[in-house]
């Protein structure tokens, strides 16, 4: 009893000599299936976590916190009584209509295709039930999205020149991944197949020589047309070590207007932005600049080793008022102008849900506002946070004209890869203005088809002009596209296009008959004007078996083929990706290519495709 007595008296008197301990555990709904984005809090404390793509969180606990509170947005909030246990499993409950108050879903789904837990909502007081049930999802559903017209075949005889700018970009991968994770499908142009492609690392050797990038390329049978090849061009930035990156002026640009409000908008990035804090340097430094009703300043540039001071300015940042983007461009470029690291790394990260509507706001002027500004040497990141009303158009727009990149944030895991696991090549740019240009050989090529990449297609002359602009690779970055070929000598193939009258077309001879094609490869310094040329040849040499990461890239594709209902998807089918998945899984240290798996399951269980 005296030591009991003693214990207590210890913890009320002295509570932090307790040491804290974790809790985890799985959130569900009703229906069993699990939740990903629930926000779970110590009640009474700023700490909490959100809820993994499998409903999993984890959170370190002080002796003093009692309760765990759990919410998410159309459905109860549940308290829940901390006692001795570690592991705390909750159902959350769909919330209940009520005569006065009517939850209207944020998304343009129909019910049928809709789960419980996909359903993000709002309230409206003064509606009657009746009311409720006659309004429409697509009256709330404000996402926006370019239009994507598919590659079609192109007839070599016609067009054997085949350009285009690298994408380094990733958002449409988590963005599809945040729609299938709640039982829907995505809007078809949300689908970009080549970012989805590339928000897989592959294993492609170091660069050796002058250029920064390595440039690698494999040929096998296409999967879904046996008939017909699939290419893989694979390039490789060179990887530099974080002790070693050059110095950063970063200028945070961060939306706080009201849209920014809800738990996977300004909560989450505050979030995310603290684990890019946590990797500063003393050489370093940052400022900060919001925008909501008006553009502001709430953060001088400060070296990155004085963390909490920049922690304490994001953890103060509040959401409310309309949205001045433009503004908040202007301000940020030119705080970014004021600290300007020669040598460095100078570049802001815009982090929004896209939602512009005071000032500047039309895709064109804020991508006019971005073009002028990126000749001053200042690159552009774009995370793009939320749901219900992403401006997707209008951030890849901006990423591409700024010389940035572009990815979607839609748990504190996608922010620990982009911003943590692929610092370098998230933030870091080796080279600038990257353009391909493929030559296809007509004596061992019909037809060929690039797949994806339509936004990203240049003219032909555009290859060898240096005032275009094309992508930016950053260190240790890869990149891959595909192509489906037709081989020469297809009788029932039918021709794209019309034979040409005036056909200049000359057999090639000696050693270049047996190429298959020629890649040609642009690009320029970070700070230089003029492009540099890297040329390399392709044997028209077919693999006996395929590589572990064709596997996987050839699935990939697969996939958003089939998502978007392509023509060209062939003989795509679930057990088809799911084979070549597994066969690509390879080393997955980092658990992406499981969770690509899961995804496609997810689908197939769902049905999600036949209620199209």
């Amino acid at each position: 009893m005296k030591n009991f007595a003693l214990f207590l008296l210890i913890s009320l008197v002295f509570p932090t000599l307790i040491p804290a301990r974790e809790i985890t555990g799985v959130v569900t709904d009703e229906s069993g299936a699990v939740l990903p984005g629930v926000n779970v809090t110590v009640e009474n404390s700023p700490r909490g976590t959100l809820t993994d793509v499998n409903g999993f969180y984890k959170i370190q606990l002080q002796p003093e916190d009692k309760v765990l509170v759990f919410s998410f947005i159309g459905m109860d909030t549940e308290k829940v009584k901390i006692k001795d246990q570690s592991r705390i499993d909750v159902v959350l409950k769909v919330s209940a209509l009520e005569m006065e108050e009517c939850i209207v879903v944020g998304y343009g789904i129909s019910s049928e295709r809709r789960t419980k837990a996909a359903s993000q909502s709002i309230r409206i007081r003064g509606m009657s039930t009746k009311q409720c049930l006659n309004f429409t999802d697509t009256e709330w559903d404000t996402e926006n999205y370019a239009t994507v017209h598919e590659n079609g075949f192109k007839e070599v005889s016609v067009n054997p020149l085949s350009t285009f700018s690298i994408d380094v970009d990733n958002a449409s991968y988590s963005n599809v991944r945040r729609y299938l994770n709640q039982g829907q499908l995505p809007p078809k142009d949300a689908v970009r197949v080549e970012e989805m492609i590339n928000y897989f690392s592959y294993d492609y050797p170091e660069p050796e020589g002058e250029h920064p990038f390595s440039v690698t390329t494999e040929l096998g049978t296409c999967p879904w047309n046996s008939d017909n090849y699939l290419m893989r061009v694979g390039l490789k930035g060179k990887s530099i070590d974080k002790s070693d990156l050059p110095p950063s002026n970063l200028v945070f640009l961060i939306d706080v207007s009201g849209s920014m409000t809800p738990e996977n908008k300004l909560p989450l990035l505050k979030k995310a932005f603290a684990l890019l804090v946590n990797e500063l340097r003393q050489e370093d430094r940052v400022a900060i600049v919001v925008y909501a009703g008006a553009a502001g300043k709430v953060l001088d540039s400060t070296p990155g080793n004085k963390k909490e001071k920049i922690l304490e300015a994001l953890d103060n940042l509040q959401a409310g008022g309309s949205t001045a983007g433009g503004a908040g461009l202007k301000l940020a470029y030119r705080i970014a102008r004021e600290n300007f690291i020669q040598d460095g790394n100078n570049r802001i990260i815009l982090a929004t849900d896209g939602d512009f509507n005071v000032g500047v706001s039309s895709t064109s002027e804020m991508e006019r506002l971005v073009e002028q500004e990126r000749e001053s040497g200042i690159f552009m990141s774009v995370l793009g946070f939320g749901m219900g009303n992403i401006k997707d158009d209008k951030m890849e727009t901006i990423a591409d004209k700024g010389n940035g990149n572009y990815s979607y944030i839609d748990n504190i895991q996608e922010a620990r890869k982009v911003l943590v696991s692929e610092f370098g090549g998230t933030l870091f740019t080796i080279a600038k203005d990257v353009k391909f240009q493929l030559e296809f050989n007509s004596q061992q090529v019909q037809q060929y088809r690039l797949v994806g990449y339509e936004n990203r297609l240049l003219n032909d002359e555009d290859f060898n002009d240096d005032t275009k602009d094309a992508g930016e690779m950053g260190a240790g970055h890869t990149v891959t596209a595909l192509y489906e070929i037709v081989p020469a000598g297809k009788k029932d193939q039918k021709p794209s296009v019309d034979p040409l009258k005036y056909s200049t077309s000359v057999p090639v001879s000696g050693d270049y008959a047996e190429e298959l094609l020629t890649i040609k490869l642009r690009y320029k310094d970070p700070d230089g004007k003029k492009s540099k040329l890297l040329e390399q040849a392709v044997e028209n040499k077919l693999n006996t078996e395929n590589s572990v990461d064709f596997n996987f890239a050839a699935s990939v594709a697969s996939f958003g083929m089939w998502l978007r209902d392509s023509d060209y998807k062939g003989t795509t089918s679930a057990d088809q990706i799911l084979k070549l998945a597994k066969a690509g899984r390879g080393n997955d240290y980092e658990g992406y290519r499981s969770e690509f798996v899961r995804l496609v399951r997810t689908v197939e269980d769902l049905d999600l495709l036949s209620k199209k």
